[in-house]
């Protein structure tokens, strides 16, 4: 099989496999198994999948980019990654998205910080990320796996949203009546204050610190200097 051939392959199998057990065979499996004996299960799976998706990625030949890529599309990438790594810091405290026993208690907050912008910041956080590397690595093979990050981010809320409004009911659809999917959306919209979006110190923090070491990371590990780290030394 062909490199892109099999990295297509690969990135298929790992979203179908994703939103299979996510949702319309996770109730039936998990019926007949029990939760712990599905969660290994979907583990196992995941794990098998994306590692698959990282043998065809590292077979794949060096490509021509598509694009020129100069000092302000890295800029702007580098300022994408760092919003993206906001969103992710921030959606780690006090999420109703996330599997926790608090989660009903969470969606009776106001939205603030990361959760004022979007109810699903971890999920817009995986999607820009991916984005940000089309950016700066035009490449066919790297806008194959970038769409498959953002299409299983972005496909994967919606089906939580489905599936959140059944476990919690009330809870999480008073929730998504507060929230919006798009980030920024009730901002522009004119049902929420722009205030409200302001980062919590854990979110900023964090977030600025995860970027620093994610972007300097890249460039120890032999891939492209990225970030800051750019234009020092």
């Amino acid at each position: 099989m062909q490199p892109m051939s099999l990295l297509i392959t690969t990135c298929v199998l790992f979203v179908g496999s994703h939103l299979a057990l996510s949702h319309p065979l996770r109730d039936g499996l998990a019926g007949r198994m029990g939760e712990r004996g599905f969660q290994i299960v979907y583990s196992v799976v995941a794990i098998a999948t994306f590692i698959m998706i990282v043998q065809a990625w590292r077979g794949m030949p060096p490509e021509p980019p598509l694009w020129a890529v100069d000092d302000p599309l890295w800029i702007l990438a580098s300022l994408i990654v760092l919003f993206a790594s906001i969103l992710f810091m921030g959606s780690l405290i006090g999420n109703p998205a996330m599997p926790a026993p608090g989660a009903a208690k969470a969606a009776q907050a106001p939205p603030r910080g990361v959760f004022a912008i979007t109810r699903h910041p971890m999920m817009w956080g995986f999607a820009l990320w991916a984005f940000a590397h089309v950016l700066v690595m035009p490449t066919a093979g790297q806008i194959v796996l970038s769409a498959t990050i953002i299409f299983l981010a972005l496909v994967g809320s919606a089906g939580q949203d489905a599936k959140k409004a059944r476990l919690m009911g009330d809870a999480w659809r008073g929730w998504a009546a507060r929230t919006s999917f798009l980030p920024y959306a009730r901002q522009v919209g004119g049902s929420a204050p722009w205030g409200e979006t302001i980062p919590r110190p854990h979110a900023l923090f964090g977030g600025i610190v995860l970027w620093l070491i994610a972007t300097w990371a890249h460039g120890a590990l032999g891939y492209m200097v990225a970030g800051i780290w750019r234009w020092m030394g």
